[in-house]
């Protein structure tokens, strides 16, 4: 008698079921069409740090033409920024700008306020936590009045330099790490090239921050390829604008909060414009009491009747 097979040796394997459904979409982006498997690498968590600095750019109201031409000069060549209307400026100006920041959903803030339509001051701000500098600005020359021979492409980043002295103490490398940020174009912003075509210069010169910006400019034919490393042939033209920075204050705030450095060698241009009227002043003092010396010194010595004094004299 035979031996009896097992039960599961009788059972036959069940044939597997093909998959006749259609393969599933892909997604449907601004961009193309999007597998899981992209989705699945974009939700990955990246390493990689992404600059997204924006800055805003505002005045206060009644500013000078000059002054506002500078502001429009720097808005172009920044093309990370947001330009808006002008501010009151009053005491609740800080409140007014920090809300405005945010609803701009920017981090940074170039503000110019002018007073009495002649001193121009720029505060220039990181929000909401601060700090925030407080500059007064001298020796303003912008594009239209220069009208120099450089010129660069629009929206192209530039190189920044700074002299050696930003690292002698400490509130000359907070104020080069804010120009960095805010001077600083990220890189793969939708407004600007990639590449680098001018250099903003930053020096100090007698405690003052004076800007430059210069057209990189390699001389080369179509034909010819530049060499890379080439730095011989390379020059500098000077584009414009230009302008200088006197540091007056460094807050800890936004727009305010406990001061962390007061520049000792400031003086407003208020002072200076005293200062002036009164050595005007002083010259015409100086000729009234000449005119009065004279007066008591013809007096005091009266001049003696010569030979021909009394010869008109009617008898």
């Amino acid at each position: 008698m035979g031996r009896k097979r097992k039960h599961s040796e009788t059972v036959a394997a069940a044939p597997v079921k093909k998959d006749d459904s259609a393969p599933e979409r892909p997604k449907r982006t601004l961009l193309g069409w999007k597998d899981k498997n992209e989705d699945a690498e974009d939700s990955k968590p990246a390493s990689v740090f992404r600059n997204k600095e924006k800055v805003l750019v505002t005045c206060s109201r009644r500013i000078s033409f000059r002054y506002r031409h500078l502001m429009l000069n720097m808005v172009s060549l920044l093309p990370h920024c947001k330009k808006d209307s002008k501010v009151e400026a009053k005491s609740s100006r800080g409140a007014t700008l920090n809300e405005l920041i945010e609803l701009k959903g920017s981090s940074s803030c170039l503000f110019f306020e002018c007073r009495k339509h002649k001193d121009l001051y720029m505060w220039m701000v990181k929000s909401p936590g601060g700090p925030s500098v407080k500059f007064l600005v001298n020796a303003v020359h912008t594009m239209e009045e220069l009208k120099l021979t450089g010129n660069h492409l629009k929206g192209s980043r530039p190189l920044l330099t700074f002299s050696s002295n930003f690292e002698k103490d400490a509130h000359w490398k907070l104020l080069k790490e804010m120009l960095t940020q805010i001077f600083g174009i990220p890189e793969g912003h939708r407004k600007s090239k990639p590449y680098h075509d001018h250099v903003f210069v930053f020096s100090i010169v007698d405690d003052h921050i004076w800007f430059r910006n210069y057209q990189i400019s390699v001389p080369h034919n179509e034909s010819d390829k530049i060499a890379r490393g080439d730095l011989d042939k390379m020059t500098l033209i000077e584009v414009g604008p230009r302008f200088c920075l006197n540091p007056i204050k460094i807050f800890g705030g936004s727009f305010g909060g406990p001061t962390l450095y007061e520049n000792p060698f400031y003086v407003s241009p208020n002072q200076i414009r005293a200062l002036e009227k009164r050595n005007k002043a002083g010259k015409f003092a100086k000729k009234i009491k000449a005119k009065t010396r004279r007066k008591m010194h013809e007096l005091s010595n009266p001049l003696e009747p010569g030979e021909f004094t009394d010869m008109w004299k009617d008898e």
